[in-house]
């Protein structure tokens, strides 16, 4: 008798071409799930699936905004199954106060912090729900849990993303999709603070001066991969995480 094999569970993460999303489809792929992977940057993405394949884990790439509706929904109709969805694309953009901050910089920053988890989770919950064991992921940021002085369009967009994930756990309690938010503190990547600053590389790194070990996308990747885990009863609503030397928002020590 022929043995049939089991398709691979499938995770879908947003924002995949680099920093946390990149380093949490390696640590899902490595946990044994075929990731998908999505971003806008087609080649990026592109090359991080030829690396997981040739490793010999299981990765497709697909390129994504996922503030376009109509794609969002195409590649949910093309997917065969979707039993993870990590909701990881966002961003933050400038520091100004709310007396001159830019109205457009508000509208980007809630348009992909929070419209575009909106569209992949509806337009992936038929098929997370139809897995029988599925789970939605909310990347979202202590900032959606305490403000900051020039931090109020960001502060704003991820307590969207925040009360997002905790109203679906609410509207689907009973079927079986878990919905976790991952809330990290401060995350020192290769693109985060200086898309925040436009490129000024000197602005970036005062972010992150005299912090002797911020956060990793790696530390996050496995935060997410270990809350992704666990038993199918086991819903980790909210996990916050921080580097040692953060204890809030506005209280870093810094070693300068």
């Amino acid at each position: 008798m022929s043995s049939v094999t089991a398709p691979a569970r499938t995770a879908v993460i947003t924002g995949a071409s680099s920093g946390i999303g990149a380093a949490t489809a390696r640590q899902l792929a490595a946990a044994g799930y075929h990731v998908v992977l999505t971003a806008r940057r087609k080649d990026r993405i592109e090359a991080l699936a030829e690396e997981l394949n040739a490793a010999g884990h299981s990765a497709a790439a697909h390129a994504l905004d996922v503030t376009d509706r109509t794609a969002v929904d195409g590649f949910a109709a093309s997917l065969d199954r979707c039993d993870v969805l990590v909701n990881n694309a966002g961003g933050a953009l400038g520091a100004d106060p709310v007396a001159t901050g830019d109205p457009a910089d508000w509208l980007t920053m809630y348009e992909v912090n929070v419209l575009g988890t909106l569209h992949m989770t509806q337009a992936l919950l038929p098929a997370l729900v139809a897995s029988g064991d599925g789970t939605v992921v909310v990347l979202s940021s202590t900032a959606g849990h305490s403000t900051y002085e020039g931090g109020a369009g960001y502060v704003a967009a991820k307590n969207g993303a925040r009360v997002l994930a905790e109203t679906l756990r609410l509207e689907i309690v009973g079927r079986p999709v878990r919905v976790i938010e991952i809330a990290p503190g401060m995350v020192k990547t290769e693109e985060f603070a200086t898309t925040r600053f436009r490129g000024d590389t000197e602005k970036a790194a005062k972010v992150y001066a005299g912090v002797a070990e911020p956060l990793s996308a790696d530390d996050v990747a496995d935060t997410v991969t270990w809350a992704v885990t666990r038993p199918s009863h086991v819903n980790i609503d909210l996990l916050v995480v921080r580097p040692r030397a953060q204890a809030s928002n506005t209280k870093v020590h810094r070693e300068l």
